[in-house]
């Protein structure tokens, strides 16, 4: 209908997106991408608590390949989450940690991982279920 003001509008943003200008949401969305990436999550989550040299680091998160916590890092440097502090010395020593930004994450990750340690054996189950439902189709 020509006269129907809806059709001339766009259509009204929902969730919590919406909060924000329209032209923020491609950093915005890179940001939460970024934060909520699995190794980039547990990293930080491995920072909690001060410096971490490289190695204890790696330690720290099972399964991470030393390519990916090095790009992990360097990412999360890149967005100012994380510094990376080199110490001249023999052998080299090389520490990370948070920094005040980064910090304001942590409650978010932690909140994120104890959820997923406390729901393991549930998620567990229903997978199972899920993947043995499927496969009797």
């Amino acid at each position: 209908m020509a006269g129907d003001s809806r059709a001339q509008r766009p259509p009204e943003r929902t969730g919590p997106c919406a909060r924000w200008p329209a032209d923020k949401g491609d950093t915005i969305r890179q940001i939460v991408e970024r934060a909520g990436d699995k190794w980039a999550v547990l990293v930080i989550g491995a920072l909690e608590n001060g410096p971490v040299r490289y190695k204890d680091l790696q330690h720290s998160v099972p399964g991470i390949s030393q390519r990916m916590l090095t790009h992990t890092l360097r990412q999360l440097r890149r967005d100012g989450l994380v510094t990376r502090t080199a110490y001249p010395e023999v052998p080299p020593r090389v520490e990370y940690a948070l920094t005040a930004l980064g910090t304001t994450l942590l409650d978010a990750v932690t909140a994120l991982i104890d959820w997923a340690g406390t729901h393991h054996d549930e998620i567990t189950r229903n997978r199972a279920r899920f993947d043995s439902e499927a496969a009797g189709r």
